[in-house]
């Protein structure tokens, strides 16, 4: 699908999307958890669908009525593959899961997924005792428990997701787990994770992100459960107040632990102008000034914050490269494949992006099947000296489906 964004000056009120982080560890949970779980404000994208599709699978009673999820808890060995779509989280999430069950748990994916290398998932999940491997690194991955627990030593440099999922899994081993993680990433999405397992009543132990304990035998309960709004897309629509105009976006906890919630301080960095309140945030355009921002725990931010940085006056510079390259797609050479295309220069030096802001020129680029680079072509199109079109750009349902009708309804041109 190709769509076109013209330049535009912005303004208007929108609600962040529901976080998919956060509904996908919910929606698990609550298939774990003894007892009936209400799920409120799920979303509908893709990987959430993805998540709830496994989790049926897997034995839960899952019904949706309306914007809400209705989940019986109860899993069991499945008689087919897991699939699990496009949604990186949830493939590294259900292998923890997986080794809980009692039998041989095949999982795999499709697209941008069968790409993305799983060598994690085999080695983090062999040192709790579970029987697992890989194809070659990449999916399919097949699983056997028993999920023995006891100590053993997780890699968490590549991704934190694993960890996630053998946290969620711990209190399902037969014994308790003791885990030493090394040079964790994205600390904030386990942060997120220990918080909604506490919420449906397992409580597990962190001492300062490096040795985690989570004792066997606890169970989680049901509960009522809102899903809380969603950091990574409404940065892009913050991003797009604070270069062309003003935006109000409500939904949002100022107290979340989503990693990238840090928009925020990139923003205030470049100078734009950013008013919080009860659930909403306030992003207006002023001048704006180059920033250093380092992103390793929060890698989702480099396609807002590139389109940040092409309007600021001056190089801006981010670290943490190393973190995108097994993303949806190569993520750093393809920002600077799309902005090449738009006329802004980004150089990329060992784990730093360096980006010069400028003007934009109207071109065709492609968002390479990731969802977030569609977005970041969108909102740095609003600058341009003319129109952008978007090939592939249906991507965007895989977080955010409504993301090109809701910036329509804040484009005033």
């Amino acid at each position: 699908m190709k769509r076109k964004v013209w330049p535009s000056e912005i303004d208007g009120v929108l609600h962040a999307p529901p976080s998919k982080s956060a509904a996908q560890r919910a929606i698990l949970i609550a298939s774990l958890a003894n007892g009936v779980s209400e799920i409120l404000r799920t979303g509908t994208c893709d990987d959430v669908m993805a998540a709830t599709g496994v989790c049926q699978t897997l034995g839960a009673t899952i019904s949706r009525q309306g914007n809400s999820l209705h989940i019986t808890g109860g899993i069991r060995t499945p008689g087919q593959p897991l699939h699990c779509g496009e949604a990186g989280l949830a493939i590294r999430m259900f292998s923890g899961v997986a080794a809980t069950l009692d039998g041989n748990v095949t999982l795999t994916g499709e697209g941008s997924l069968l790409r993305r290398p799983m060598d994690t998932i085999e080695s983090s999940l062999k040192a709790l005792g579970v029987s697992c491997q890989t194809t070659n690194g990449f999916l399919p991955v097949h699983v056997r428990g028993p999920l023995k627990g006891g100590h053993a030593v997780i890699d968490g440099s590549l991704s934190s997701q694993i960890l996630t999922g053998i946290l969620i899994a711990a209190p399902f081993a037969e014994k308790d787990t003791h885990l030493a993680v090394t040079s964790l990433k994205s600390k904030p999405y386990i942060d997120l994770t220990l918080e909604i397992m506490a919420a449906f009543g397992v409580e597990a132990h962190n001492n300062n992100h490096t040795d985690f304990f989570v004792r066997a035998g606890q169970r989680y309960g049901g509960r009522h459960y809102v899903v809380e709004g969603d950091w990574s897309g409404a940065a892009f629509l913050l991003v797009a107040g604070a270069v062309a105009g003003r935006v109000m976006v409500g939904n949002l906890n100022l107290s979340s632990f989503q990693a990238d919630k840090k928009i925020l301080h990139a923003l205030r960095m470049a100078g734009a102008r950013v008013t919080e309140g009860n659930n909403w945030v306030e992003v207006a355009h002023q001048p704006l000034g180059p920033f250093s921002f380092d992103a390793t725990h929060c890698p989702d931010l480099f396609p807002p914050l590139a389109a940040l940085a092409s309007n600021c006056r001056g190089e801006s510079r981010i670290t943490g490269v190393e973190r995108l390259r097994a993303k949806e797609s190569d993520r750093a050479s393809t920002l600077k494949d799309i902005f090449q295309h738009m006329g802004i220069e980004i150089r990329l030096e060992d784990n730093t992006m360096y980006i010069s802001g400028g003007k934009k020129q109207g071109a065709t680029v492609s968002a390479h099947g990731d969802h977030r680079i569609a977005m970041a072509a969108a909102i740095a199109a609003l600058n341009a000296d003319g129109p952008v079109t978007i090939d592939d750009a249906q991507a965007v349902d895989k977080s955010y489906p409504d993301f090109f009708d809701d910036l329509k309804h804040i484009m005033t041109e």
